[in-house]
């Protein structure tokens, strides 16, 4: 019998692990044998870094809210408690997120925790939980825009108010025409 070397099999198999190497240092992106080896152990290293990722974008996540609550006179661990008593999920990462962007609506959260340890109990705010009465509310907060100032909205969006005052002909109009029909 002939000897089979598996050309092709053999060929592809080690571009394929050449071409992961791509930009390795020294001879480990040229030579398919420490390629192989530096590759594996990178294969390893993202697997386990994927997951230390995790841990340490919590970590930095609680550092921050630990600073934002000790401006606030009060301790991570209190907050968090606080936050637990009074019924409030928020992740970490957002309240990280809010207390960098926005200080006051964290000093809010901050006093709410801190009425819920000191056992006040907490009225819940009504939550709009449907679509319908988002939608209704946008529809009410765009009423007030048109009525503030029509020329600072788009051809877009005085089609859609033409369109709800039953006004003919507005998908042809140009906006000079629509603002004098909505008027």
């Amino acid at each position: 019998m002939a000897r089979v070397k598996g050309s092709n099999i053999h060929k592809n198999r080690r571009k394929k692990v050449l071409k992961l190497a791509k930009g390795y240092f020294g001879s480990k992106h040229k030579l398919y044998k420490t390629a192989k080896e530096q590759v594996m152990h990178s294969l390893k290293y993202a697997y386990r870094d994927r997951k230390q990722n995790k841990r340490e974008m919590r970590k930095l996540w609680i550092t921050r809210i630990n600073a934002a609550c000790r401006m606030n006179d009060i301790s991570y661990s209190k907050f968090i408690s606080g936050l637990n008593k009074a019924g409030v999920t928020i992740n970490r990462k957002m309240l990280s997120e809010i207390a960098i962007d926005d200080a006051k609506a964290f000093t809010n959260l901050v006093n709410l925790a801190k009425d819920a340890l000191a056992g006040k109990t907490i009225e819940k705010q009504a939550v709009k939980t449907t679509k319908n009465e988002v939608k209704e509310e946008k529809k009410e907060s765009t009423k007030k825009e048109t009525k503030e100032d029509l020329s600072k909205l788009t051809v877009a969006d005085l089609k859609k108010l033409a369109k709800e005052k039953n006004i003919t002909g507005y998908t042809t109009m140009k906006k000079d025409e629509l603002l004098k029909a909505l008027k």
